[in-house]
């Protein structure tokens, strides 16, 4: 009865986890570039269960069997697939066709910087004329030289984006785009909510078939009626096993103050 308590009890962890992981996915339906998470279970090992000290078993020790003690939270997944495009017009709104992402140089709270990745393409032109995310973080581009640097351009002027990613001003190719892709996206993780970070292993590739849409978003992957949908089956599955426990609950109550009660 009481490894009953148990397995329900983990239950409702694991649809914890999940309803987070949807209610997530849910306040960034708006969010342009994002891309949905899921969480996967999986069942805590088998275990070997022993019968002892039971003195009405001719058998003193006994070996019952195995017996499986819960759910656990498996694996968390991004589900990769591409958000539709909305048209906005903005010059400095982008979205990547295919695979790859945008490269952004990152300052933390702390004044260090790293490379991030994202999909979001909302962009902004300063006064300075560099392109930066909504987050003030520079967007990465390459120079005539191929080296890695901050986009700049002339705030004054009307500037073009082509498919490649270059960008012309006055008729004239200045910059390109920084796009960069990896070779698995097992290998990268979130940070915050719309960057992402290579891990160890990680390895990255020429992102050969990504195109650039000037004046364009891609906009979230997240179906809103299907997390709806799944966040109601998540808060019946957590019913479900509250019940269990209840139910055991009154099962022990009564063992405690009428089975083992004694006659006086």
């Amino acid at each position: 009865m009481l490894k009953g308590l148990y397995t329900a009890y983990t239950g409702m962890i694991q649809e914890q986890q999940r309803m987070d992981t949807l209610t997530n996915n849910l306040a960034n339906s708006d969010t342009a570039g994002f891309k949905k998470e899921g969480l996967t279970s999986q069942s805590f090992d088998a275990v070997l269960v022993d019968k002892i000290k039971d003195d009405s078993d001719p058998y003193y020790y006994r070996r019952i069997g195995k017996a499986n003690p819960g759910v656990k939270n498996g694996e968390s997944y991004i589900d990769w697939s591409e958000g539709s495009f909305q048209v906005t017009d903005v010059p400095v709104d982008m979205a990547i066709g295919g695979k790859g992402f945008f490269t952004v140089e990152f300052k933390n709270k702390a004044g260090e910087t790293s490379t991030m990745y994202t999909r979001d393409g909302n962009f902004q032109l300063t006064r300075d004329g560099y392109l930066i995310t909504t987050d003030g973080d520079y967007v990465l581009g390459r120079g005539s030289n191929g080296q890695s640097q901050r986009i700049k351009l002339d705030p004054n002027a009307e500037f073009k984006v082509d498919q490649m990613g270059n960008i012309y001003q006055n008729d004239k190719a200045v910059m390109k785009i920084q796009v960069t892709d990896f070779e698995d996206y097992d290998y990268l993780e979130h940070y915050g909510e719309n960057y992402y970070t290579p891990v160890e292993g990680a390895k990255m590739k020429d992102a050969s078939d990504a195109r650039i849409f000037q004046g364009y978003l891609e906009t979230s992957n997240v179906g809103i009626v299907s997390e709806m949908v799944e966040m109601i089956s998540v808060s019946r599955q957590y019913e479900a096993n509250q019940k269990v426990i209840q139910t055991i609950d009154s099962g022990l109550q009564v063992a405690a103050n009428q089975l083992g009660r004694l006659n006086g």
